[in-house]
């Protein structure tokens, strides 16, 4: 680990600690650090099953707060506006490794807090909404839609002008109706989350830049293209105003966009789009978050077009690593990455019969 001037304080431990021989390391609450590198050493061992022993090295800088400004500006931005509470609490918790992609682990906690709570509390509307946003992201839409259906009716009756809330509870339907093919219920959650925004005088908010990148995604999946373009760069604009520029959603922006300059056939835009979202999505987010894996099969799916199948081959197995690690087993992105790696490989069979 790197350390240098104005950094924050850290301290050897070793003659304090119980267990002295583990060189503890003390570290000052709120440091950040970037990773640098991951070095693993096989060593014989005759604890292991196998007779080895795996050392895992991580080197790491720690980050002051003049240097590494992007990454303090990021962590920033996440604590005062994704995680807004006074206090810590499993809620909270919750949502860190939702966003980290932990879907399971966040459930696990949000489960623990709806058992620490009484039944007319008046937090059960948002914990609903995350159970809600899990359950999604874990390929079971029919349980998010119950979810988001009991929080729907909490928030409607307890905070009947909350437009911002609803609304956003209207986003997330309209989101799971549309991962279970049905644009025609998605598009109307879509639009009636905005018409909500509207009437909260908060057309700039930066919850909107959501509802026009889902809205872009129905136009994108009927083929209506220009359409989808048009608000994923509505979103980009919103996004670019409010979040910092390395924030993972600007990464899914550039990503979108990128779809669709794919799917007009523009495939060196398309990669230009993909590169500039994983530059953003590999600096903000866990290596193995199921976010970096769209977009490096995406880019799989462009050089398939394009021919060169080996370097499509090489993303995909990227996307499929990160996805049958982060997903279960049965979840539709796993099923489809498997199918594509397959097929690319059957077409580079084929292709090196002929030779």
């Amino acid at each position: 680990m790197k350390n240098g001037k104005n950094r924050r304080p850290f301290a050897q431990i070793d003659e304090l600690s119980y267990y002295g021989e583990e060189s503890e390391v003390l570290f000052m609450l709120g440091s950040i650090f970037r990773l640098n590198e991951i070095i693993s050493h096989n060593q014989s061992s005759s604890l292991s099953v196998d007779g080895t022993m795996s050392t895992i090295i991580i080197r790491m800088t720690l980050c002051s707060d003049d240097d590494d400004n992007d990454l303090k500006q990021l962590y920033d931005h996440h604590m005062k506006n994704e995680y807004d509470r006074e206090e810590t609490n499993l809620l909270s918790l919750g949502d860190v490794l939702r966003n980290m992609g932990k879907f399971d682990l966040a459930e696990k906690y949000y489960r623990r807090w709806l058992s620490e709570l009484p039944s007319n509390d008046s937090s059960l509307g948002v914990l609903y909404q995350r159970l809600g946003m899990v359950a999604n992201a874990k390929g079971e839409y029919d349980t998010s839609l119950e979810w988001y259906q009991k929080s729907l009716e909490i928030i409607v009756k307890t905070r009947p002008s909350d437009h911002v809330n609803i609304g956003n509870t209207y986003n997330n339907i309209g989101e799971t109706h549309r991962n279970k093919g049905d644009r025609g219920r998605a598009l109307e959650s879509y639009n009636r989350a905005v018409s909500l925004f509207k009437q909260a005088h908060d057309e700039n908010h930066p919850d909107m830049a959501m509802f026009y990148n889902n809205i872009g995604l129905i136009y994108r999946e009927e083929n209506k293209y220009f359409e989808a373009l048009d608000f994923y760069e509505k979103s980009l604009a919103l996004r670019r105003k409010h979040l910092p520029p390395d924030h993972p959603d600007l990464g899914t922006s550039y990503n979108n966009i990128g779809v669709v300059h794919h799917c007009l056939g523009h495939y060196d835009l398309a990669l230009d789009h993909y590169n500039r979202s994983l530059k953003i999505k590999l600096k903000s987010l866990p290596a193995q978050h199921p976010n970096i894996a769209m977009t490096y099969r995406n880019m799989g799916l462009v050089y398939e077009d394009k021919v060169e199948l080996e370097q499509a081959l090489i993303y995909m197995k990227k996307a499929q690593t990160i996805f049958e690690i982060a997903l279960p087993f049965n979840h539709p992105n796993v099923v489809k990455i498997k199918d594509s790696v397959k097929r690319v490989e059957d077409k580079l069979k084929k292709t090196k019969n002929k030779k």
